[in-house]
């Protein structure tokens, strides 16, 4: 049974947490912020409750995955690790410096991993010694739920290493795509014009984000809106892709950032995380309504 390491708290890191130590094993979750730690350990515990509660585990169950993960601060660790998954700031220097840090620590045999959504995985694998053992596991968020994981071998990832990481994703009951390093991949290069044309027209002022979402809900058949989306991820980590992405292609306008998003980002609205982006999570707000005209009789 493999040890996994999880790098990164947050919501993408604890629920790859939660995903591991439901397939059984033993999980080693990683991050610099103890109250973090504290928060992911806390979150864990009441999904996991709520799953009992509905019968989707058993109570023995919910407390034995728990059990299995362990939260910790330090780096020395994940010596005992066998694969380890980064899910940290897009950032393509810290990632680089955590990865040379690992292999201080880490056995020769341990596969590294990155759930980077548009960063160049060989530019992180550069950073290693054994750059042959580095390649992309990118999962969705929640990632407990979203089956889909995109397998991203570097240009210097082993045949063998690629191998072995699929077969342990695909045994987590994930359903994995092989994809070429390119920026963002296969997701996230779709998604940048559900994203991008929604805030253009927003922008433009010919509907409201209401409007928006409710039209791409109850016309386009998605689950979610573009601004419901934006606001479950984060639109700091939204922008960036986007700004990541738009750079990589070469500022194809295509993938061209929005200032609205910028400047919710920077105004520390974040989306569910913060309390409010495009919509207000707070206790008691009222979610606005979609523009509807009566004279027409239907929403626009």
């Amino acid at each position: 049974m493999k040890v996994i390491g999880i790098i990164g708290a947050g919501s993408m890191g604890s629920g790859i947490a939660q995903v591991a130590a439901t397939a059984g094993h033993e999980v080693i979750l990683l991050d610099s912020s103890k109250p973090m730690l504290d928060k992911a350990k806390k979150s864990l515990k009441k999904i996991l409750d709520r799953l009992a509660e509905k019968g989707k585990l058993s109570k023995s169950d919910a407390g034995a995955i728990l059990d299995r993960i362990q939260f910790t601060d330090q780096l020395q660790e994940f010596n005992s690790c066998e694969l380890i998954i980064e899910a940290i700031i897009e950032d393509l220097n810290i990632k680089k410096q955590i990865f040379r840090e690992l292999e201080s620590i880490v056995s020769t045999n341990c596969i590294i991993a990155t759930n980077t959504s548009s960063l160049s995985v060989s530019a992180i694998a550069s950073a290693c010694d054994n750059p042959q053992r580095v390649l992309g596991i990118h999962f969705f968020n929640p990632a407990p739920l979203m089956p889909l994981v995109e397998i991203i071998p570097a240009v210097q990832t082993d045949e063998k290493i690629l191998r072995e990481a699929r077969s342990t994703i695909d045994s987590w009951g994930k359903i994995t795509v092989q994809t070429k390093d390119t920026p963002g991949f296969i997701v996230n290069r779709v998604a940048r014009p559900f994203y991008g044309e929604a805030l253009r027209i927003l922008e433009e002022g010919i509907a409201d984000v209401a409007t928006i979402d409710w039209a791409m809900t109850e016309i386009g058949g998605f689950r979610m809106g573009p601004f419901t989306l934006m606001d479950f991820i984060g639109n700091d980590i939204n922008y960036t892709v986007t700004e990541t992405v738009f750079k990589s292609f070469f500022y194809d306008p295509r993938y061209k950032p929005a200032f609205t998003q910028k400047r919710l980002a920077e105004a520390g609205y974040l989306g569910r995380k913060s309390g409010k982006g495009y919509y207000d999570y707070s206790e008691g707000a009222t979610k606005p309504e979609p523009y509807f005209d009566k004279t027409l009789g239907l929403q626009i």
